[in-house]
């Protein structure tokens, strides 16, 4: 049997389900290692922008179906959007069962404030000129593709993984300045309304950082992403933890499991089920309270 880690909340965000860049994979061997009491999708985790419908594989169709089991199992499931799932805002503040759909969240972690968004309201570059932000996201696929076969080739030879889309961003000096005035902007805000903690994804950028100014100060948290970083946050035991899918290695979970072997048509009515159930389920109380 496997032994599973209990935690209280994992956060993830920037899954980009539906891309190539997407490592759905590791998402699921990290996914089914987990036992969580709330799982925080921190936005951007189907990628609508980029939304093909000749791309969407079957380890994309079972993360989907691992969140629903989540949620059938009592697990609080909360979606934030964010600008690539931009499409579900209309849908904020609904619930189905046990997930809901929100556009920022606050917790009371052991007596402190956690402020929970994707982050992209603080980008003006996807604010002023989205149809560019949009262009440089389909730029941002085609390197991820590239760095696929880069990276298949550097494994096949037996040396280490490498990211093209970190070398580029590391080495320009303008992208550096975004990531440091996008962290140091909303820690300033959090400060100001006493938000202990800040949790945001969006720059696919991980860290856990304590960040002060005259008016005290905040823990900064980003998820990272599953694009490059595969990364994710986990709060257990009053402590925040970044956990790095490359630095966690996680054998005793892997991807395979009950679902392995059916089709694609088949996974997708295996996903419907579990709002079927519900519903049977909802249909029965009711007559019983009847």
């Amino acid at each position: 049997m496997k032994i599973k880690r209990k935690v209280e909340i994992a956060v993830i965000s920037d899954v980009h389900l539906g891309t190539y860049g997407c490592h759905a994979k590791h998402l699921l061997t990290y996914l089914n290692s987990i036992e969580p009491k709330k799982l925080i999708l921190n936005g951007d985790i189907i990628d609508i922008w980029q939304f093909s419908k000749r791309y969407f594989p079957k380890p994309h169709l079972k993360v989907i179906k691992k969140i629903m089991d989540f949620a059938s199992e009592g697990v609080d499931i909360v979606y934030i959007t964010g600008n690539h799932d931009e499409m579900l805002r209309k849908f904020s503040g609904t619930s189905i069962g046990k997930i809901s759909i929100v556009d920022k969240l606050v917790l009371n972690l052991d007596g402190k404030k956690a402020w929970f968004f994707h982050g992209d309201v603080f980008d003006v570059s996807i604010q002023n000129a989205k149809w560019l932000a949009k262009l440089g996201g389909w730029g941002y696929d085609l390197l991820t593709l590239l760095n696929r076969g880069v990276n298949w080739y550097l494994e096949k030879r037996g040396k280490e993984r490498y990211s093209l889309s970190k070398k580029v961003k590391n080495g320009v000096k303008g992208a550096i300045k975004y990531i440091n005035d996008y962290e140091k902007v909303i820690s300033e805000i959090a400060i100001e309304n006493g938000y202990d903690y800040v949790v945001c994804g969006h720059i696919h950028q991980p860290k856990m950082e304590i960040i002060e100014n005259k008016s005290g100060q905040t823990t900064y948290l980003n998820s990272g992403d599953w694009v490059e970083n595969f990364t994710a946050l986990e709060y257990q035991f009053k402590r925040w933890k970044i956990y790095n899918y490359n630095k966690d290695k996680l054998a005793p979970f892997v991807v395979g499991d009950e679902f392995e072997n059916l089709e694609i048509n088949e996974l997708i009515a295996a996903i419907t089920i579990v709002e079927q159930e519900k519903k049977k389920k909802k249909k029965k109380k009711k007559k019983l309270d009847d």
